[in-house]
């Protein structure tokens, strides 16, 4: 589903932090390879983590068969799936 640009990269769900006076994490990353090797590490979805706090920590990703993506969710109980529309590029 999504384009070539992200297929054989690794995905990330960045569970994030809880005993650090800033807190990092909170999102998905895209960790971009060459030769398998990483060369780029770049936010993929984000919006977990705001000024007014913690609205969600992702903790685990699954690509289902059609190609979309599966996000498992611990703090607020859910499971977010994330679809591309070529047409919205």
């Amino acid at each position: 589903m999504f384009p070539p640009a992200y297929h054989d990269q690794i995905i990330i769900a960045e569970h994030g932090s809880w005993n650090r006076s800033r807190p990092i994490g909170y999102r998905i990353t895209l960790v971009r390879l060459k030769n398998n090797r990483p060369v780029s590490y770049e936010v993929f979805a984000k919006g977990w983590l705001t000024d007014r706090g913690v609205t969600g920590r992702p903790v685990d990703v699954e690509i289902l068969r059609d190609g979309s993506m599966l996000v498992s969710d611990d703090y607020a109980g859910r499971i977010y799936r994330i679809t591309y529309d070529r047409q919205s590029r």
